[in-house]
Order: structure tokens, then C-alpha cells, then sequence
């Protein structure tokens, strides 16, 4: 006889000289324990699937006799047969396997293979309420086979994982109660089946992930707006938090958008498949003051409804497949409420990819136009100028440059010194944002109480503003509104040295501002003239516009039929 049975006997003893402590003890130790959890599957048990007489509440696990060779004295038929497919992702550096340890025996229930009455020490399965057999499809604790929804398990977690993969913690640091298996994450790091004092058997209280950051940590995370927000919900719509105790931003932290088992999107494990879907439980002004999910609904908009699960960390930062998503533009894991002036990004796009003035991603960006680069510059998807232009440029990148004759100060300030009509507070040496053109029309640039940024407008391309460029149509302050919001509209018209009210207002023959000028930026041609060709033709083969002061120059074309041969304005 071997030294293994009286241990196995001692443990048995003590398990069931504890278990019948805690039957006789009332009050808060009693809840914290399997007695009142769903784990006590005996008919006494209070969870809806129990079983219909058996009295008996360690036997669906254990037994001190007939016990399988899996220990702790393991009662239930292994389902060692089971294939399942493990957790992957573009982004993971574990190896995940077929589940092992403690992973293996709580799938002998969680997978739904085996009968939850089917035991080893019973001749026949034990019976439970209501005909189940296996646990019920629906139920939040049934996994299936099909793992790659929940978190990764049976897994070698060491410094080489934590080198290779980055944003964990060192794990010899886990040496409290979320513990490691044999070097491995398991069910067991984060569930203690006997103990549900925190709620779903976990280790430690996850409010405000606190079992999550024992593992992770993700670049930035601390003091961004989903880690301490105490933003609450308000009521309307759905819950936000259907799943959790928390009631604020801060206290669901990760599980704002994360769900460690039966995630609706199969990586990373996000709640919802459909990315934007995990940010409007909160954006919808029901959490988060302003409406960022209605915005989404106007005709003009980053189209983020478009695409589902094409989006990848791992993507080419320029030229990936043609999609845009709220994380294409805003870290999660970094945003922060951060105001900044032009060109400086703000803490909104915190932690995000861009490409810079020389077309070099950078990580993170620093500038608000490096992140509107990674779409609108040298990607090969960019698509095509919506105005047919005498000098074609579509890469935003390169229209803004600084080298350029002329464009809009965005990467930097402006060619010339004096320029009549700004409106204060901006000057010749003042810098802007994309964003202060393409935004949302009902925002606070706008005049509105909308949220701020591209998201959505009732304005063409995005525009925070009307800006006309309809042939033949006299002007009128709302039709340029959006040039009208940094250029003074008296000045423009009819102030000395310009002769913008000619061409704007004057008889039948009248253009818009963009049948000149390409708001962007070009190369070779000061006052961003850049002639749209499908109102103003070269005359005699000759399309040109030349300087002959700070505010006059001359033109050869056809405009309405009009030959100009030189002429000067």
C-alpha cells in the first residue's frame, strides 16, 4: 500500500468536515460559500438548473471513493475525447493548445458534452429539474467547444510570453489570488469553483478590472477617461452594462466593451462583432453626455457601419483594406479628455497611429493631421478628387506641404504675412486642424451643442459648414459659410483689392469660391488657385493665373464663355 491513499483519505475528510461547517453557519460566510452558489447543484441548491432529489452537493465533483485518476477525488466522467478549438488572434504570441488542468475538468460541465448528473460513483445519471441533462444552450456559463470567444486558457504565461507579446505583467508577481497552474493560465487563475463571494467564482473583486490589470497592462491605460470616468447611466435605452455590477465607466473599466467568455466578436473578445457596436452602449448620450452614435445617422459620415471585422491591429498603418472604424482613430485604452491647440493633437486621439509631414508612420501620432494621413495621403485607397482639378493632387499629404506655394496653415504657418479680411482670432501666423473645416455640423465650431470631431454631417465631405460649389448660383453668407467662418464676407466683396464680388455676385455669370481655389493646398500657384476644369477652360491652350501684387494677378482662360487673355484683376 502506498503512502497515496491516506492523503487522498485527509483530503476528503477535511473537504467534507469543512463542508459541513459551513452548513451550519448562517450569514455572510455561508453566501461566500458553494452552498448558496449555482455550483450547489443539489436539489437544495438555489440556481435554476439543480438537480430533482439529490441532497448531496460535493458529489457533481467529487468523491472520496470510485473517484477518476484526475484529482481532486474527480467524480465526473472526463471528457478527455473532447476536441475544441482554442482562442487565436493576429495579435497573440502564447501557444494555446487543447485545454489541460483544472481547464479540462471544468469543461467536463462548461463545454455541454457530458450530462451534469453523469458521475462516477453512480450507477445511473442523477436527475435534474425540468429534463436537463447537459447545461442548457443559452446558459451565460455554457462555453462549447468552440473556444475562440473566450478568454485563452492552458497557455505557458512566462517572461518569454511577456517579451514577445508586451503590455502584460511579469508573472512572478501573481503569487496572491489570482494564482498561475503549473506555469499556465487556467479556468483556475481566475475562478475559485468552491468561493462566489465576488460573483461568477471569481479569485478577486473585479470591479474596475482589478482581475484584469493583474495581468495586463496595456500601454496608457492608467488615468484615461474608461478608467476613471465616473460617468453613470442614465436610464434610456439599453443598458449599457447588462452583465456587471458596476455602475459607472470606471468601475466596469475593461468590461465597458471586453467579454472574457462568449464575446461577440472572436478576437480580442469584444461584447459586440460589429466594432462601432461596443462604443454605442455608452456614446449614445446615455452615458457620455454627447450623442456620437446619432451622428452616424446624417448622409455625410465616416461610413464606420460599413465594414465588420476588417479592421486588425496588425494592419498596414497606409495601404489596408478600404474601411474606417471608431478604433481607426480613437485608442480606447488611451483617450482622454484633453483639450490642445492646432496642430497638437487632442487627448481624444491619444495613443493612435498617424503618418507625419514626410510620410513616416509614427506610434503614437502628435499632430491631429498625421491621423487624417494614414487614409487621405499615400494610401492607394484614397480615392479620387470630387472636383476636377487643373493640378491633380489627391494626397492630402503632399497638397498641405510646406514646400507648396500655397495652402491652408495646417502643417504649418501660412506663406503670407498679410492676409485681409481674417476673422480674429486668426492671423497670418496662426495654424489650424483639419477638423476645424470637416466636422460635425451641429458641433460646438458650428455654434451647436453637438460633440465635436468628423464623425457626422449634413454637410458634403464631411464639412462643418455649407460651402457651395454649384455653378451659375449668387452668393449668399450661408452658401460659403464655411470660408465665412475665418474670412470676413464685407472684406471679401468689396473691400480694396479684391475682386471676389465680380465673380460671386454679379449677374448671370457668377462661380463658386471653388472654381478657383482648391482649399487644400498647391504646389506650384499662389492664392490656392487651382482652377476647376469643368467650369473654367484653357484659352488658346493656355489655363493659367499669375501674380502681379500682394492681392491682384492676371488670367488666361475661358470662363462662361468669357475669353480672359491676360486679363488683370
Amino acid at each position: 500500500m502506498t503512502r497515496r491513499q491516506p492523503d487522498h483519505f485527509g483530503r476528503w475528510l477535511r473537504a467534507w468536515a469543512g463542508l459541513a461547517m459551513l452548513t451550519l453557519i448562517a450569514g455572510p460566510l455561508a453566501a461566500k460559500s458553494i452552498i448558496n452558489s449555482k455550483h450547489n447543484l443539489s436539489a437544495g441548491g438555489p440556481g435554476s438548473v439543480k438537480a430533482l432529489t439529490e441532497s448531496q452537493v460535493c458529489i457533481f465533483c467529487h468523491t472520496p471513493h470510485t473517484a477518476g485518476p484526475e484529482a481532486p477525488l474527480w467524480n465526473r466522467y472526463n471528457n478527455s475525447g473532447t476536441e475544441y478549438t482554442p482562442y487565436t488572434s493576429t495579435t497573440t504570441k502564447a501557444t494555446i493548445g487543447q485545454p489541460t488542468g483544472s481547464s479540462r475538468l471544468c469543461l467536463s460541465c462548461h463545454d455541454g458534452t457530458v450530462a451534469l448528473g453523469h458521475v462516477l460513483s453512480r450507477a445511473t445519471d442523477i436527475q435534474m429539474t425540468g429534463g436537463v441533462t447537459t447545461m442548457p444552450v443559452g446558459n451565460t456559463g455554457r462555453l462549447d467547444q468552440n473556444l475562440r470567444n473566450d478568454h485563452p486558457i492552458s497557455f505557458t504565461y512566462n517572461a518569454a510570453l511577456v517579451t514577445a507579446r508586451g503590455e502584460l505583467k511579469d508573472p512572478s508577481t501573481l503569487t496572491g489570488a489570482v494564482r498561475l497552474e503549473s506555469g499556465q493560465v487556467q479556468c483556475a487563475t481566475c475562478h475559485n469553483a468552491h468561493d462566489d463571494q465576488f460573483g461568477d467564482f471569481l479569485v478577486v473583486n473585479n470591479t474596475a478590472s482589478a482581475l484584469c490589470v493583474t495581468c495586463h497592462n496595456k500601454t496608457y491605460w492608467s488615468g484615461t477617461s474608461h478608467s476613471t470616468a465616473t460617468k453613470t447611466w442614465n436610464g434610456s435605452g439599453p443598458d449599457p452594462w447588462p452583465r456587471t455590477d458596476p455602475t459607472t465607466v470606471a468601475g466596469n473599466a475593461c468590461g465597458n466593451c471586453h467579454q472574457p467568455h462568449n464575446g461577440g466578436a472572436q478576437q480580442r473578445l469584444l461584447t459586440a462583432a460589429a466594432e462601432e457596436s461596443n462604443c454605442y452602449p455608452c456614446h449614445n448620450g446615455n452615458v457620455a453626455a454627447k450623442n456620437i452614435q446619432a451622428e452616424f445617422s446624417k448622409w455625410s459620415v465616416h461610413p464606420v457601419a460599413t465594414t465588420t471585422g476588417t479592421h486588425d491591429p496588425t494592419e498596414n498603418s497606409i495601404n489596408s483594406t478600404r474601411h474606417v472604424e471608431c478604433i481607426d482613430c480613437h485608442n480606447p485604452h488611451a483617450a482622454k479628455s484633453l483639450a490642445a491647440t492646432a496642430p497638437t493633437a487632442s487627448g481624444a486621439l491619444a495613443g493612435v497611429k498617424g503618418v507625419n509631414a514626410a510620410g513616416t508612420v509614427v506610434n503614437p501620432l502628435t499632430n491631429e493631421y498625421e491621423l487624417c494621413y494614414r487614409c487621405h495621403a499615400d494610401s492607394t485607397n484614397r480615392g479620387p478628387n470630387l472636383i476636377t482639378r487643373q493640378f491633380v493632387q489627391t494626397n492630402k499629404r503632399l497638397a498641405f506641404a510646406a514646400t507648396n506655394a500655397s495652402f491652408h496653415p495646417v502643417v504649418a504657418v501660412g506663406k503670407y504675412t498679410a492676409i485681409p479680411g481674417l476673422i480674429v482670432p486668426w492671423t497670418a501666423t496662426s495654424r489650424m486642424y483639419c477638423t476645424d473645416c470637416h466636422n460635425n455640423n451641429a458641433g460646438p465650431g458650428a455654434g451647436g451643442t453637438g460633440p465635436k470631431g468628423p464623425h457626422g454631417s449634413t454637410n458634403a465631405t464631411l464639412l462643418e459648414r455649407r460651402y457651395d460649389q454649384i455653378d451659375n448660383v449668387v452668393e449668399t453668407a450661408a452658401a460659403y459659410a464655411l470660408c465665412y467662418k475665418c474670412h470676413d464676407r464685407t472684406a471679401l466683396l468689396g473691400g480694396p483689392g479684391f475682386r471676389h464680388n465680380s465673380h460671386l455676385t454679379a449677374g448671370n455669370s457668377v462661380s463658386p469660391c471653388s472654381a478657383c481655389h482648391d482649399p487644400h493646398g498647391v504646389a506650384g500657384q499662389g492664392r490656392l488657385i487651382n482652377f476647376n476644369t469643368a467650369i473654367v477652360t484653357p484659352n488658346g491652350g493656355t489655363l493659367s493665373w499669375t501674380s502681379t501684387g500682394p492681392n491682384s494677378g492676371t488670367c488666361v482662360l475661358v470662363c462662361h464663355g468669357t475669353s480672359h487673355g491676360g486679363k488683370r484683376y
